[in-house]
């Protein structure tokens, strides 16, 4: 066979039966493959996986950034380990985080059932934008408008308080209420994402099971309990998961209303405090193995929250 008829034989067999020509398998698809994924993959290496690996290999020197590192072996982690201020900034973290893990996923999923609930479009669509629409604004503008309405000598929420009688604490100064002040911000902030979730996932349930529940005597209650939650358990489940991560690394609305960590260290948070000890004091390593530390005690809560999902969330 000449190879003017080879090359005829394997054009012919490179097409389909509908005249759609078959790609060929092989390197060169493969490099293409390869140059789509290349800048995803380029990106993880210079700002996730570069950083990690850096922060592990910094946390056994001592350094500066003035002079240079000197090796200092585990001396970080065991100094890390006797410090009781991190043990402060650990608990108000904890704090802060199931506190908002609570609240947003109570809010989240009231706020869902009242908007699902039977109105007109265009109310729906407003209600929706209106909760989301603060999840829009940066941190240090939510921060800054916080600060103003609760200050306490011009504040509005002080002023009309005033008006009607009423005596408002010192929400910033007063170690009792720095913290709930903040997760109070933190929830006016971040609800409406939650909410989004929750409400995605409502609709998700099948109208035919509550129906079913409905015409088998079931009230309001025992179908939000039997079926609605038992079915949104996915969903409560990434938004449990989503939002702990988020609360454990809060940083931006402590350092601007409440910077320092607030009145007897009450709203200092673990990351703040590796911000205070990498960047104002100058303690890199040590800083990198409080970062380790962090990175550590988020991935054993999230692998816990895995865990015990297998007892609650019920998979369709």
């Amino acid at each position: 066979m000449t190879d003017t008829a080879v090359r005829a034989v394997r054009r012919r067999a490179s097409v389909r039966p509908g005249g759609d020509r078959v790609r060929p398998a092989g390197p060169r698809r493969d490099r293409v493959g390869y140059a789509f994924v290349s800048p995803a993959v380029l990106l993880f290496l210079v700002f996730v996986l570069g950083p990690f690996v850096a922060a592990i290999g910094l946390s056994f020197f001592a350094w500066d950034m003035l002079t240079p590192a000197r090796f200092t072996g585990v001396d970080n982690f065991t100094r890390m380990f006797a410090d009781p201020l991190l043990y402060k900034a650990l608990a108000n973290t904890f704090v802060f985080a199931l506190a908002s893990v609570v609240t947003h996923l109570v809010g989240g999923l009231l706020l869902a059932l009242a908007v699902n609930r039977a109105m007109s479009r265009a109310l729906s669509y407003f209600v929706r934008t209106a909760l989301f629409f603060p999840f829009v604004i940066s941190w240090a503008a939510v921060a800054l408008l916080w600060k103003y309405v609760l200050d306490p000598t011009f504040g509005i929420v002080t002023h009309y308080a005033g008006e009607l009688g009423i005596s408002t604490p010192d929400w910033f100064t007063d170690p009792a209420w720095a913290l709930p002040a903040i997760i109070g911000i933190d929830f006016w902030h971040t609800i409406g994402f939650t909410f989004v979730i929750m409400l995605a996932g409502l609709q998700t349930v099948p109208k035919e099971l509550v129906e079913a529940a409905r015409c088998d005597g079931a009230n309001g209650r025992q179908i939000l309990w039997h079926v609605t939650i038992p079915l949104m358990s996915p969903t409560i489940f990434f938004a449990a998961v989503i939002t702990f991560i988020g609360a454990f690394q809060i940083f931006d609305p402590v350092q601007i209303i409440t910077p320092q960590g607030g009145p007897d260290d009450s709203t200092l948070t673990v990351v703040m405090y590796l911000y205070q000890k990498g960047f104002e004091s100058f303690q890199v390593g040590y800083a990198s193995a409080v970062s380790l530390l962090v990175f550590v005690v988020m991935m054993a809560v999230t692998l816990l929250q895995f865990r015990g999902s297998r007892k609650w969330v019920h998979h369709q």
